[in-house]
């Protein structure tokens, strides 16, 4: 019954769609002009991705420091290491551009040596006051020296802040107002108004200036992303059109076929716009996405119109098989590729979600493009030429169903041995799987801002902030002699681990004021001692009150402190480490029912969204297997046909996963993607494969061999086109110049390879050698809806 509905359905659908020709054509071109107007909602991502949930406790951590102390990553950094810096003029130009930065309404404040301030004991007042290091004008380079030995031998509280003593590295610190930090202002600020002034300075002085810290390479990241965007279409479009047209030998083809998917990328920009979602590293991937995807649907429709046309001739009777049946199969495959983006939606990663959500809808929006568009389009234009149709009796191809046959034929055994050595090696190659945590890790490496990251690590111990929070539980309790030996002590800690930076807390300053209380005397760089402390600390908050000292430290009721350190771009097991023996030392120093210390920061929340997000992933491929389960049931009837169709494309995925161990390449937010997006495409090759069996077997009423070889003559070709346009299509983004992207784009392209092979080889290798268990009318119960239709092949 279900069946007779469904053959009654898709022969209405096309009788539907033939009959309203200009009607369909006009509503397409309106409802994409109706998301090209969504494209002004367009919104590229301003903040770092926050993969973890809202609710998570980490996540709840993060924002409790951020209302406390406000946005922790809006630090630019500016360096110069070159001994021509200390001449007058450079010298004086450096200062100049610090003001100029200074001058901008995007920034906060500059903390540069123009404007350092130092700490002075006022004797007459008993209390302390901050001086300019630089008073006016430096005119020779006696000057510049004496201000030089000051700041780098006098001045232990900027060290590894404005200067590193050892290589004469100076820098300038620029805030940028947090208000700005994770909205548009700030990219707009730092390509543009920033961009131009170190520009101009590095033309006048013939300086090197490196430019680092979150915010500046978060914008430049981004900008990366945009601009591979375009190039990414452009790609995508060359690769398929260029397979497309080797396979058909048609202009015309090929033409409407680009035509098809170049809407379905318009869609995929108009329906991130009308969602309001921001374009991140992953939703950039869906236009690319939705071309590679596109092309094998139109390979199918344009194929079987073909082949009908070669058949009799009769173009309204071609058009009309091409929709009742052909359009079953495109939506069942397309259903299935859908469904293994849609898994990422129950995940509660919102990176995640607005991924799975727009990929699916757009999978479902190309097949109803390449259904409507196709047919409609052809049925305007003359029948093709012979030449057109040449392609269809081509020897390579014969040459090629004659090897799988002899494969699947003679050499099973050998199969079924490779198959398990592949299995094997593979698992050995998963048990060797790292994940990464870095931010920094996916950016492109040749790129001149990643090469400064370098530079700042190596200078100043890295860009990425991690933040230790003590909170006292007493109101001004920070300042207590006691609290501030633990967080020395602490601090301690914190540099004596290689890859973190110096640390800057209350502590820091504290020991300047006690510098300052001895004249300036670098040795007296230290805590006060017991009998010292009373009345350097009246003092401190006498001075704190006018200065604000204190204000960038500890909280407004002096309850809470902040401990800022920077770490270098380590692997996750390392970070791991560092993490856990600070929190070791954390709980000996300050002991949990007295005090509540945590530690935060962007870093570690990456860390901690990708560790979540594998979790996910194991979720949604589990979620994404047993959908398709699912729906290989409701298909065959078949506990037996459901295992022995999972086995060729999970084997793919596990071999994958043993090169991903192999090779070195980590488990990280973009290499997550790959295994449901492959399981999602391949397991389309399953569903043409086994229908057309189940069809041959009814056909030849249950002849095993026979209708295993007819299913790999009539399917093998398509499938093999459709893969082949599926490799080269996810290998164009191998030229990205992100890690994460060329590592999803060659890891998909492999999977996709090697689902092929299995489903063309090891597949009908199962069923001949299964066949007394499997092939019989009990087991393999006729499916409720035909994929395909008796006496029609699905090439």
């Amino acid at each position: 019954m279900v069946k007779k509905l469904t053959t009654g359905f898709w022969s209405a659908t096309a009788r539907i769609i033939l009959r309203n020709r200009i009607l369909i054509l006009a509503l397409v071109i309106a409802f994409t002009v109706f998301l090209g107007l969504q494209w002004k909602n367009m919104r590229f991502s301003s903040s770092q991705a926050n993969l973890l949930p809202d609710d998570h406790p980490v996540n709840l951590e993060y924002k409790e420091f951020l209302k406390q102390f406000g946005e922790e990553g809006n630090v630019v950094v500016f360096a110069i290491r070159d001994s021509a810096l200390f001449s007058p003029s450079n010298f004086n130009r450096w200062n100049k551009l610090s003001k100029q930065l200074g001058a901008f309404p995007e920034v906060d404040f500059v903390l540069s040596t123009d404007n350092l301030q130092e700490l002075i004991k006022d004797k007459e007042n008993q209390e302390f006051f901050l001086r300019p290091l630089i008073q006016g004008k430096l005119d020779t380079r006696k000057e510049i020296d004496s201000i030089k030995n000051h700041l780098f031998n006098e001045l232990p509280f900027y060290d590894n802040l404005i200067y590193n003593k050892e290589s004469g590295t100076v820098r300038t610190a620029m805030y940028l107002d947090k208000d700005i930090v994770n909205t548009s202002v700030r990219k707009d600020f730092i390509l543009k108004d920033m961009t131009n002034l170190v520009k101009n300075f590095e033309e006048e002085t013939g300086l090197d200036v490196r430019i680092s810290g979150m915010p500046y390479v978060r914008t430049m990241n981004s900008q990366n992303i945009i601009d591979e965007i375009g190039k990414f279409i452009l790609a995508a479009l060359g690769v398929t059109s260029v397979i497309f047209f080797f396979f058909f030998r048609s202009v015309r083809a090929t033409f409407i076929s680009m035509c098809v998917v170049i809407v379905g990328v318009m869609w995929a920009f108009g329906i991130l716009g009308l969602l309001q979602y921001e374009i991140t590293v992953l939703t950039a991937l869906i236009p690319p996405l939705i071309i590679v995807i596109g092309i094998p649907n139109c390979i199918f429709l344009i194929n079987k119109y073909q082949q009908e046309v070669k058949k009799h001739g009769n173009q309204a009777l071609s058009l009309q098989r091409v929709i009742s049946k052909i359009g079953n199969a495109t939506l069942m495959t397309n259903m299935t590729t859908a469904s293994g983006f849609a898994t990422f939606i129950i995940t509660d990663s919102k990176l995640l979600k607005e991924f799975g959500v727009v990929a699916s809808i757009n999978i479902i929006g190309i097949f109803l493009l390449s259904l409507l568009i196709i047919p409609i389009v052809y049925s305007f234009l003359s029948l093709p030429k012979s030449r057109h149709l040449k392609h269809l009796n081509k020897r390579w191809i014969d040459a090629f169903a004659n090897w799988m046959e002899r494969i699947v034929r003679d050499r099973r055994i050998t199969v079924y041995i490779v198959s398990i050595a592949l299995l094997v090696l593979s698992i050995i190659g998963i048990y060797q799987i790292n994940i990464s945590g870095s931010p920094i890790e996916d950016m492109p490496k040749k790129a001149e801002f990643f090469e400064d990251i370098r530079f700042f690590e190596q200078e100043f111990d890295g860009i990425m902030p991690v933040e230790i929070v003590i909170d006292t539980k007493n109101p001004k309790g920070v300042l207590k002699p006691a609290n501030l030996k633990r967080m020395d002590r602490l601090g301690t800690l914190v540099d004596e681990i290689p890859e973190l930076s110096k640390p800057v807390s209350i502590v820091n300053l504290v020991k300047y004021s006690k510098q300052a209380f001895y004249n300036g005397i670098p040795k007296y760089y230290q805590l006060p001692t017991s009998q010292e402390n009373n009345f350097i600390m009246d003092v401190a908050r006498k001075s704190s009150d006018n200065g604000n000292l204190l204000k960038s430290f500890v909280d407004s009721t002096g309850q809470v402190a902040r401990m800022t350190t920077f770490m270098r771009d380590v692997k996750t097991d390392r970070m791991e480490e560092i993490e856990e023996r600070l929190l070791e030392n954390i709980a000996k120093i300050f002991p949990e029912e007295r005090f509540k210390v945590y530690m935060t920061g962007s870093a570690l929340l990456f860390l901690k969204g990708t560790k979540y997000l594998v979790k996910n992933l194991i979720l949604s491929l589990a979620l994404a297997i047993g959908l398709i389960a699912l729906f290989m049931a409701y298909l065959f009837r078949s506990f037996k046909m459901i295992i022995i169709s999972l086995i060729p494309n999970l084997l793919p995925l596990l071999v994958t996963a043993g090169i991903m161990g192999f090779i070195g390449v980590p488990i990280k937010p973009s290499t997550i993607l790959v295994f449901s997006i492959a399981f999602g495409i391949s397991v389309d090759d399953t569903i043409h494969f086994l229908a057309k069996y189940r069809q041959e077997l009814t056909a030849s009423k249950w002849k095993i061999e026979k209708s295993v070889y007819a299913a790999l003559r009539e399917t093998g070709v398509s499938m093999f086109y459709t893969s082949i346009v599926l490799f080269f299509g996810f290998s164009v983004f191998v030229i990205s110049n992100f890690g994460g992207t060329v590592a999803l784009g060659s890891l998909v392209s492999a999977t996709l390879l090697f689902a092929m092979l299995a489903n063309l080889i090891l597949l009908p290798s199962l069923l001949l050698s299964l066949e007394k268990s499997i092939a019989n009318k009990k087991v393999l119960k006729k499916p409720q809806i035909d994929i395909l239709p008796k006496g029609e092949d699905n090439d």
